[in-house]
């Protein structure tokens, strides 16, 4: 079985971990997807770590789908919204094989998140630091991440990224925030008010 291991506090992943031992991977059967599990299980290694399942693929590669309580593969009818489906048309549903969400000796890839630290750095997982591309867009979540107050103005806290274009020039991105009081807004909102 191969491991997808994600360190959402670096930003770092490491793919195809490959484990062949059929013992230390035999604790993993049974659980579900969000679940917790130990890493001492994997190896001497991951001593200490706490993984979390976030899915995965079967040998045949059908995707595994949090909600359906088995552990082999089922067909559904799925909708536009859905996991593991992609519409073409307006309106259309199809039904698709997913596998279920129990983890099984069938798994071929297997994707984990780390939710605490152990006692050695992973190389390329835990000891490097990826800088975010993007930043949050929403005003709320931008207030959040820089611990900003009323008065603040969240424009000045978007994060911009310098982009080359096709010509050589170098320009700056930066997202337009949504949910962002103006003036304009907040005297649109009274006007609407007044005549309804």
């Amino acid at each position: 079985m191969k491991l997808n291991i994600a360190n959402p506090a670096s930003g770092a992943q490491k793919k195809k971990i490959e484990i062949e031992d059929e013992h230390k991977l035999q604790f993993l059967w049974d659980k579900r997807m969000a679940e917790e599990v130990q890493g001492e299980h994997l190896g001497d290694e991951f001593k200490g770590y706490v993984f979390k399942i976030t899915g995965g693929n079967d040998k045949e590669g059908f995707p595994m789908r949090q909600g359906v309580l088995v552990s082999k593969r089922v067909r559904l009818l799925l909708r536009r919204g859905m996991p593991c489906y992609k519409p073409r048309k307006r309106g259309e549903r199809r039904r698709k094989s997913v596998r279920g969400c129990i983890v099984g000796p069938d798994i071929a890839v297997l994707s984990l998140v780390i939710v605490k630290r152990g006692e050695q750095p992973l190389p390329g997982l835990t000891d490097i630091e990826i800088p975010r591309r993007l930043g949050p867009k929403r005003v709320g979540k931008i207030k959040k991440m820089f611990n900003l107050t009323k008065d603040d103005d969240p424009r000045d806290y978007i994060v911009r990224r310098k982009v080359k274009t096709k010509t050589g020039n170098v320009i700056i991105k930066k997202p337009k925030i949504q949910r962002l009081l103006t003036p304009l807004i907040i005297h649109r909102r009274k006007e609407e008010k007044k005549t309804s």
